[in-house]
């Protein structure tokens, strides 16, 4: 178990990454959606979504020619908002 949250922590060790997790939190969208937020390349976005979805973050579902991605676990969000909530004291 100690294993899985080191991998989780590392992948939100990395502001783009983060602002990812958090607007999935509010929805589920495609790359095209996530993409108008964070500003990097296609490519570059996928590189961060493959670490999220390997980590165990996030899932992906296919739907036609789009691929959906949502959090796999919404309680994640808490766990950012206790970490941040801490760090601001």
């Amino acid at each position: 178990m100690e294993k899985y949250a080191v991998k989780v922590f590392k992948s939100l060790g990395h502001p783009i990454r983060l602002k990812i997790v958090k607007k999935l939190g509010k929805d589920r969208l495609c790359v095209c959606k996530i993409k108008e937020d964070v500003g990097f390349s296609q490519p570059n976005l996928s590189q961060h979504l493959k670490l999220l979805r390997d980590s165990g973050v996030l899932i992906a579902e296919k739907k036609g020619l789009k691929v959906i991605y949502q959090l796999k676990d919404k309680r994640l969000l808490q766990v950012i908002d206790i970490v941040e909530s801490v760090m601001e004291k």
